[in-house]
């Protein structure tokens, strides 16, 4: 099963599909996308990194983060919409494309449903499933509607099985927004100091927040989010590792093989070699 719905003026998209349907044609296009494997223990492929999800567990991706849709397995539900069709600036910061479910490239955050809240999702999906075969001229709104509810109860969701209980509102949303500054600036700014600077904390302050949450450190998850750039750039274009470098941010071609051998265990031309075989 696929439903669709499109609005050709705006170019706005939303997909809902099911583990019957074909998805070469999406593969590649700029999609948010969110997961729900419904049956047995799975694994995606996202950017080189194999994740296992598990049973009732649903994953929230932007779309820079790209799993093969065209070898997903078991029963699942994947919900593919484009910045055009929900990511406005109206939508609440929480529950955006800049949210706690959608925060950049540094995290995968993935919750559970439990008994309680399968059936509950369960239902919003048959929901989304009736509305998008209802043509009619406020359908596009409708859709917008139910998936900014489903955004809101995964929202509720992470926000307790992503975070302590001690860690508050304005921690999270200080993780959050460090998170985001990462994904716009991770070109140009490598040291935390930079990042502390934007959000006016220090970087001692940046660091136990991080650690209250259990998270990785602020420069791991720079470290991340650069190595993972270097990743895809060596495994789908065919630029120099010195081009990569530089765009990067790196001074010297040296520096940058140092690092990315660092981060993965291969130099980047192994790296490049074992994306080709795989």
């Amino acid at each position: 099963m696929i439903k669709t719905y499109r609005d050709t003026e705006l170019d706005s998209r939303i997909v809902l599909a099911n583990q019957e349907a074909d998805l070469h044609r999406f593969v590649g296009e700029d999609f948010f996308k969110v997961i729900w494997n419904r049956g047995g223990l799975v694994y995606l492929n996202i950017d080189g990194e194999r994740v296992p999800l598990e049973q009732d567990q649903m994953i929230c991706l932007t779309p820079l983060q790209n799993p093969n849709l065209s070898n997903l397995e078991g029963d699942y539900y994947i919900l593919l919409f484009n910045r055009e069709f929900y990511c406005i600036h109206e939508n609440d910061h929480e529950v955006s494309c800049e949210g706690l479910l959608f925060w950049g490239s540094s995290e995968l955050p993935v919750i559970q449903l439990n008994e309680e809240e399968r059936p509950r999702f369960e239902t919003l999906f048959q929901v989304l499933l009736d509305e998008m075969g209802t043509k009619d001229r406020i359908q596009g709104e409708m859709l917008r509607m139910l998936l900014k509810r489903l955004i809101i109860k995964g929202t509720r969701l992470a926000r307790k099985q992503l975070f302590p209980e001690s860690v508050g509102n304005k921690q999270t949303e200080l993780i959050r927004r460090f998170n985001i500054l990462v994904e716009q600036h991770f070109r140009e700014y490598h040291q935390v100091s930079d990042y502390a600077e934007m959000l006016y904390k220090s970087p001692k302050t940046l660091s136990n927040v991080f650690a209250d949450a259990g998270h990785k450190t602020p420069l791991e998850m720079i470290h991340h989010r650069i190595a993972l750039e270097a990743k895809r750039q060596l495994s789908k274009t065919n630029k120099f590792a010195k081009e990569i470098a530089y765009e990067l941010g790196f001074e010297e071609p040296a520096h940058f093989s140092r690092f990315f051998k660092k981060e993965t265990g291969l130099s980047p031309s192994a790296y490049r070699e074992s994306s080709k075989s795989s």
